[in-house]
């Protein structure tokens, strides 16, 4: 039987992908936000394409704030924004 791919939405584009097609924006337990490359960091988890278009399309419409349950801060935008474009696109 073929392993069950897990799926997630793309808070920017609102499409369903693999999950590990998509990055990870986590809340800690203690509230910090940050990017979750592998996927495994505890915590409340969002998702979002690895397009610069996706992150804008979810800062505009606030969608990872209302995902995570925080007012995420516009400097932290900008270091996501900045890790994204430093990741591997993922593609093995």
């Amino acid at each position: 039987m073929p392993k069950k791919v897990p799926m997630r939405q793309c808070l920017g584009c609102r499409e369903m992908k693999p999950k590990r097609e998509l990055i990870r924006v986590v809340r800690s337990p203690e509230g910090q936000v940050s990017l979750d490359a592998r996927g495994k960091a505890p915590g409340r988890g969002a998702y979002v394409c690895r397009s610069a278009e996706c992150l804008k399309k979810a800062m505009r419409s606030h969608a990872i704030d209302r995902a995570l349950g925080v007012t995420v801060p516009q400097e932290l935008y900008e270091t996501l924004r900045l890790e994204m474009e430093a990741l591997p696109d993922g593609t093995e």
